[in-house]
């Protein structure tokens, strides 16, 4: 685990955000090369990168806000901090926190108000689902405006959204979230003191302390990335070269990631908010592979010859 990759002129530069901009940059090339390949203009990727981003971080953090259990916890932090409860150790209340400890009900609440703190994607909450949904709108508007084909575009992501997503992924595995369920299993990580892993296991009683290491973990960031890498490699190595129309590429991804990360979410331990049993994701990505499949329907019917008429009698 290292949060922080290095630090130039006393500025701290994030792992996550290195990496997530590490595959960003890594995507947009790939899209810029693949549209020259096609004879598009790849000035349109560049800039549909840049409004991907954007979008793409907005809705990420605003899925975060209002669906990863926290929503309340941002209200108050406005209105009444004393309402927050954040289950920490009296020793890192004061200096990590900036807090005051309530000894009567053995948590830290913070001193200030912050209106703002909801807005404050730099400090972590940022969820896969609301950012693709938020760049998806975007992408869409870009394109018709540009007047770019829209489905060829979309295969395009299909297979450079999830390299971006694979940097992302170890991103997260240096910052220490996204981490997994307990495991005795050979894969198992155990992530320093007062990591997210940590804090996650004091606050289950399962650690006398949050500064004693982790017990071991399932590293879910590797396996998201491994899967994602994969799918990418399905879906510009094999998919793409035999798709029988546009948009094929876009709906084999949607449906392989939103089934990959369905089955991971099982063995997700961090914060992520649910419903019925499953947590957010586990819903979103239901509803993302019935969006496949609808694109496929729809659009492999468009794609297939008419029928020959039938012969006069």
């Amino acid at each position: 685990m290292r949060p922080e990759l290095f630090r130039l002129l006393d500025v701290a530069f994030p792992a996550y955000f290195l990496l997530l901009l590490a595959g960003f940059l890594f995507a947009t090339a790939v899209g810029a090369l693949w549209a020259r390949r096609i004879g598009e203009d790849p000035d349109v990727v560049v800039d549909l990168g840049l409004a991907c981003l954007l979008a793409g971080v907005i809705g990420s953090r605003l899925l975060h806000v209002v669906a990863d259990g926290y929503f309340w916890d941002y209200v108050h932090l406005c209105t009444d901090p004393s309402q927050v409860d954040w289950k920490v150790e009296q020793a890192l209340c004061a200096p990590r926190y900036h807090g005051v400890w309530d000894a009567a009900k053995g948590v830290c609440h913070p001193t200030e108000r912050d209106c703002f703190a909801w807005a404050k994607f730099w400090a972590g909450g940022l969820t896969y689902y609301g950012g693709f949904l938020g760049a998806s709108a975007a992408a869409y508007w870009l394109l018709k405006r540009d007047r770019f084909p829209f489905w060829k575009a979309a295969d395009m992501a299909g297979f450079a959204v999830p390299l971006g997503l694979g940097f992302g992924r170890m991103g997260c595995l240096l910052a220490g979230c996204c981490f997994g369920l307990r495991t005795d299993g050979p894969l198992g990580l155990s992530f320093p003191p007062n990591s997210p892993a940590s804090e996650a296991q004091f606050k289950l009683q399962e650690l006398a302390s949050a500064r004693a290491p982790s017990h071991p973990v399932h590293p879910t960031q590797i396996y998201e990335s491994a899967m994602s890498f994969a799918i990418a490699a399905i879906c510009l190595l094999y998919v793409h070269g035999r798709k029988r129309y546009d948009g094929q590429v876009f709906a084999t991804f949607l449906g392989l990631y939103a089934l990959g990360r369905f089955t991971l979410e099982f063995v997700r331990a961090d914060d992520r908010g649910g419903l019925l049993g499953l947590s957010t994701s586990q819903l979103i990505g239901l509803a993302m592979a019935g969006v496949a499949v609808a694109i496929h329907v729809a659009r492999s019917r468009k794609a297939a010859p008419p029928a020959a008429p039938a012969p006069a009698t």
